[in-house]
């Protein structure tokens, strides 16, 4: 396992995340992606850690709580000395009743961090990101908060997640001119089934050196081919996969169908599925500092960590660009027309 910096920090991740998701779901959005309990996490944590994962992600949103609970449980269960993981997690979804208890406010910001280091059972977080984009709430009043955190020890590294280019760029500007603690990464869905990050946001972190997170690396599962043209959706065990149940993210099939013909052959050419293969595409992508996979089994895990032994070659690059790449869009189509000045 490769370890990537994370944007222009100091803190270095490897290439692989786990996402505990699908930790302690029970009824609603939760329970259908993942009822995992204590002994099933604790295995996946277990099988993350042996390859060689140290980046950690949650959210205080994730079955109300329980993901951080059993992630936390998980890592002392298995006697994982505390400086030897990297823990994410995320603020700013709806946690209770009342206008108060969401968003990206100092007042919910702070109240929450509290509450996730004790469910986690840490004394620091070390990447504390907004969830989303939060249009009621001053940029200013949230960047500022997030610093009072890292100031006072509780946080390491802030990040976002799910933010527009705009949105971003602007969070850096007000960082940097009022000398607030950077922002370290950006959480975004980036697939080769769904490329839109590429218009705008991740030029934007090249140029900005800030990290890439991606998550549902594989499109809620479509990207293994199971959901496609004759295929049963369920996995190895027969249960039924994400995109069954919870159609998202949403997915173009008119583009995907024809994307996962040529997964399937670049696969067969690697001896590989085609999981492995979207994935291998992703670690290539320069913008990407860490994948984050999500699993409710060990194998579906360490299968997919497998895709970091493929070395695509310029061929299968040509080819996944060829059948993915976006439409041209305005004013892409006109910067790199013929004669424009581009660098």
């Amino acid at each position: 396992m490769r370890m990537r910096r994370l944007g222009n920090s100091g803190l270095f991740v490897s290439e692989m995340c786990f996402g505990a998701m699908t930790f302690g779901g029970a009824e609603g959005i939760w329970g259908q992606v993942g009822r995992l309990g204590q002994e099933e996490a604790d295995g996946l944590v277990k099988a993350a850690l042996e390859a060689g994962i140290n980046l950690f992600d949650t959210a205080n949103v994730y079955a109300n709580g329980r993901s951080e609970e059993i992630l936390g449980q998980s890592l002392r269960n298995l006697g994982v000395a505390r400086d030897d993981v990297i823990i994410a997690s995320k603020v700013g979804s709806t946690m209770g009743e009342g206008p108060n208890r969401r968003g990206a406010s100092r007042r919910h910001i702070i109240s929450e961090c509290r509450a996730s280091l004790a469910r986690l059972g840490v004394d620091h977080i070390d990447l504390y990101q907004i969830h989303a984009f939060d249009p009621a709430t001053p940029m200013e009043e949230t960047l500022e908060a997030l610093d009072a955190l890292v100031r006072a020890g509780d946080v390491r590294y802030v990040g976002l997640s799910n933010w527009a280019a705009w949105q971003v760029m602007k969070a850096i500007g007000i960082t940097r001119a009022r000398t607030l603690a950077p922002i370290a990464s950006l959480q975004a869905y980036y697939t080769l089934v769904g490329r839109d990050a590429e218009r705008e946001i991740v030029p934007l972190l090249t140029s900005e050196q800030v990290g890439l997170m991606v998550w549902s690396p594989l499109a809620g599962g479509y990207l293994s081919g199971k959901y496609s043209a004759g295929g049963s959706g369920d996995g190895s065990d027969g249960e039924a996969g994400r995109q069954t149940t919870l159609d998202f993210p949403p997915i173009d099939r008119s583009r995907g169908e024809p994307l996962i013909a040529v997964l399937r052959s670049v696969g067969e050419k690697h001896g590989r599925p085609p999981a492995q293969i979207a994935l291998a595409w992703l670690l290539r992508q320069p913008a990407v500092s860490t994948i984050i996979l999500g699993a409710k089994r060990v194998g579906q895990l360490t299968g997919n960590i497998k895709a970091t032994e493929i070395v695509l070659d310029d061929a299968d690059l040509s080819a996944l660009d060829a059948v993915s790449r976006l439409p041209a869009e305005y004013p892409g189509w006109l910067l790199n027309a013929p004669g424009s000045r581009t660098a």
